[in-house]
This record gives structure tokens, sequence and C-alpha cells, in this order.
């Protein structure tokens, strides 16, 4: 199984500009709302025609155009035999949930073949007994159930799931996350996963892209992302909380200049290095002064069950800094030239929790820093 991709499409305002190739594997796409996730999963099922570029599935071209000219090849969305499971699952709202199943088999299929493959697919998730109720008579569950039970049963090329938790809630989603264990485990072939949660993604994904503006920035596994980010749009999509422009101004030290600061770093900055990234949580309470030691004061806190988040501003900043902003002034000024400070409340003693309007010390530990360069 194989999947290539690269293309392009313009709009007004936007451009998406894509290539990557994948396996037999699931590959995550994450990245914020309208970042072009979706669109590009669009273009693979025939739904939106790029200007100009290629996509080849399993050695099938379904699209070829060079830029400006009429399309050489354009299949269309049934020719292309995918499955694409959008957010609202767009079952039919007027055929039975076996229909439902049903509706994506090719007419080519023998009646026998297709009830075996309908009755199938309804005992993997779970929906033996509902072949005869409609989408109206269901839980929101049990149309997810339906709609991955119709995406194999047409025997698809390829897997595109668009965000398909993104209207549940928490207790809902954990559990229908394992219908999704189903369907991967029942599926050999390529799956593309559309996500916006770093958390889910890594659940789901052999590999992840990192989609910004349209563009690709990065692409590894999970554990690449997590660990070795290369691109300020990775390390805030890894979940980062703080990530600030920075300067080289050595070969192990950079300034921050809306931190007001300059630190140490264990590895060498590179010489186009554009953002600095460190973990809420790998911060560290210190005694004093010391390497990438600063002072600072409590200006806001928050607790969720297990941490509290601190917000920190730095007393000492430099004088080459620009002026402190007042959050009156403006909020998000005010936010990007703090520190986020997460404590876990299990491990610390109460006397050791943060307060708000308390002034400490805190270090950066220089081993833990992400320096990207894009």
């Amino acid at each position: 199984m194989s999947l290539e991709v690269d293309i392009e499409k313009r709009f007004s305002d936007f451009t998406l500009d894509v290539s990557f190739k994948a396996g037999d594997e699931t590959l995550g796409f994450l990245g914020a709302s309208g970042c072009g996730k979706s669109l590009t999963l669009r273009c693979i099922a025939g739904i939106e025609t790029p200007d100009a570029g290629r996509i080849v599935v399993n050695g099938t071209v379904f699209f070829d155009r060079a830029a400006g000219s009429k399309p050489k090849v354009n299949l269309k969305p049934q020719q292309r035999k995918t499955a694409l499971l959008f957010q609202n699952y767009m079952l039919f709202p007027n055929l039975t949930v076996a229909d439902n199943v049903g509706a994506g088999i090719g007419r080519d299929v023998p009646k026998d073949e297709r009830d075996e493959r309908v009755a199938a697919e309804l005992r993997r998730f779970g929906l033996e007994g509902f072949g005869k109720r409609y989408p109206a008579q269901l839980s929101g569950g049990q149309q997810q159930r339906v709609a991955l039970a119709r995406m194999l049963a047409a025997r698809p090329g390829i897997l595109m799931l668009d965000e398909p938790f993104s209207a549940l809630d928490a207790h809902l989603k954990s559990v229908l996350e394992q219908n999704l264990v189903s369907l991967f485990d029942a599926y050999r072939g390529t799956v593309l996963y559309v996500s916006h949660d770093i958390d889910e993604a890594l659940r789901f994904c052999d590999r992840i892209a990192v989609v910004e503006a349209g563009r690709i920035m990065e692409t590894g596994t999970g554990e690449d992302l997590v660990n070795r980010p290369q691109s300020t749009a990775g390390i805030k999509l890894s979940g980062c909380k703080n990530a600030t422009p920075a300067e080289r101004v050595g070969e192990r030290r950079v300034r921050l200049p809306k931190w007001g600061i300059e630190a140490q770093t264990r590895e060498e900055v590179p010489a186009d290095v554009k953002t600095l990234g460190v973990r809420a949580f790998y911060l560290e309470r210190a005694d004093g002064p010391g390497e990438n030691c600063y002072r600072v004061r409590v200006d806001r806190v928050s607790d969720s069950r297990f941490e509290r988040t601190a917000l920190l501003g730095f007393l000492d900043r430099d004088a080459s800094a620009a002026p402190a902003v007042a959050r009156t002034d403006d909020e998000m000024k005010y936010l990007h030239q703090h520190l986020f400070w997460r404590v876990d409340k299990l491990a610390a003693a109460p006397e050791e929790l943060p307060r708000e309007g308390e002034e400490l010390w805190i270090r950066i530990p220089p081993d833990k820093l992400y320096l990207v360069s894009k």
C-alpha cells in the first residue's frame, strides 16, 4: 500500500502546498484549525480539485495536472474508492443502518457477498440487531460505529479520518477511541488521521506531520515531535507552553527579547535560530542566583486536579528589552512576556506550591531547551 501526494491549491488569502509519501501506516496531520489538514484529505478524495500536482494511491493515478493547464487525470470521487470519515459522520438519514453500511460497496459485488460484508462489519463494531434502525434512532457513539463499519465494508484503497472525536465529551471520546483500534486492526493500508490534539495523534499515528499555513513543517514519529521538535509550529503543537523568539549571542547562549533575559544552552545555538522552547514542567525552583536562574514574580496561578500552573514575570529584565506590558493594555503581549510553570500537586508539599504575588527564583535547565530555526 502506498500514497504519494504533491499538490498545490491557491485561494485569495491562503495557499495549500503539500508534498508527502505514506506506506502501510497511520500518518497523522497535526495543526490548528484552518491550516489545510482537512483540505488535503478533500483533495485526495476528489471533493476539491488542486490547481497543480499529482496524487497516486496504490499505483493508481488519482490526479495529475501541470500548473496552468487542464488536468491530465482527475478521477471522480466514486472512482477513487477512498473512505473519508467526516466529523459529523455523514450518514444517510433515510437509509437503515444496514443500508448505510453497504452504501459504499460497489454495485458489481453480488448481493450475497454484499450482505455477508455488511453483517461482518456490524458484528465487528457491536451493531448486531441494529441493522433495521435509522441514524436518528442511534446515539452519537452508535452513529460513529456505523460510519466506521461503512468505511471497512467498502474495502477502500485508503482510509481518511477528519477529527472524528472533535464533538465528543472526554468520557465518550475515551470509549469510542476503542472503535478506532478495531478499525485499524482490521485494515491494512494507508490511514490518514487529522487532529489538533497531540495526545490523540500520539495514540493512533505511526508518524505525525505538523501542518502550518498550508505547508508541512516537519514529519516524524511521535517521540521525535515531543522530544526533538524541528519547527516553531512543532514546539507549540507538541504541547510546549513556553515558546519565545530567540537570538544567538554566543555558541551556547541566546537572548530572549520578549522575556528580557539571556539563557545558556547545552546544545550549540544555530546561527539562524528563531525560537526557543522549554516545557512548563521542566522548570525548577532555585535558591538564588546561578546559571539560568532568574528572579520572578508569580502573577497568576490556576489549578487543575493534579497540577498548579503559575504565570511568572521576570523581575530583572534586560535594559535593552522592550518595556513590560501591563495586562490591561494588551493581554497577548502580557502573556508572551511571561513563563508558564507547571507544578505536580501530588509531588510537592502544599507550602512549596507557588502562590500569586510571591517572588522566587526559577531555573531554566540548559539541557531541556528546544532550539529551532523555522
